[in-house]
């Protein structure tokens, strides 16, 4: 079995190799790190992506609007992921993004995980009804059970989420109210070893 740190650094001289600079290459082989991580096809999805590469145009997106629309190619969902990335603080006020024709879209999924972990909120990216759900860069969950992911998303959507309780104002109230059991009060001995020893000075 290889190993995470295998996988990071094959990648990132495979992405060297077909034109990535050094740092989009490092960039890129940490995040298909995480997706093998996280159990995902990464290396498997990079090697198709390089393979279509070499006869297939992919239209490299820089400045990320709330609609982007190509105009000609699909997108690179390197560039895309990158950018999104370092764009994250700026664009993140956009709350709901969307992209037309992006393929290998599982290749954006470790730049929005780590996109999640700096603005500490969760984001959902959805398409052909697949939707996966970034947890602050901790774990990828989605409803995709034992089915492969489509090449291409012809129109993708990802959701910058407010944080909220998952439980009602109730439930926390009836919870603390046990917790205060919990709670014990000083007694007159206990207030009067915290307050010193209580020595004397005989000088």
């Amino acid at each position: 079995m290889k190993s995470l740190s295998e996988i990071d650094t094959t990648s990132k001289r495979a992405s060297k190799a077909v034109g990535f600079s050094w740092g989009e290459a490092e960039e890129i082989g940490k995040g298909v790190r995480l997706l093998e991580l996280f159990s995902l096809e990464g290396v498997k999805t990079l090697n198709q992506y390089y393979t279509l590469r070499t006869v297939q145009k992919f239209e490299k997106l820089n400045s990320i609007k709330k609609n982007n629309k190509s105009e000609k190619y699909p997108y690179c969902p390197i560039f895309l992921g990158i950018n999104f990335l370092d764009q994250i603080r700026s664009i993140e006020k956009l709350k709901k993004i969307s992209f037309n024709k992006v393929y290998f879209p599982l290749l954006i999924l470790p730049f929005l995980s780590r996109s999640s972990e700096i603005i500490g909120k969760k984001i959902i990216m959805k398409f052909n009804n697949i939707v996966f759900c970034l947890n602050f860069n901790l774990n990828i969950s989605s409803n995709l059970l034992n089915q492969n992911l489509p090449e291409v998303a012809e129109n993708l959507e990802i959701n910058l989420l407010e944080n909220y309780d998952n439980f009602l104002e109730e439930e926390w109230k009836s919870l603390y109210k046990l917790s205060e059991e919990t709670f014990v009060e000083e007694s007159d001995s206990l207030k009067e070893g915290a307050a010193g020893a209580g020595l004397t000075d005989n000088d």
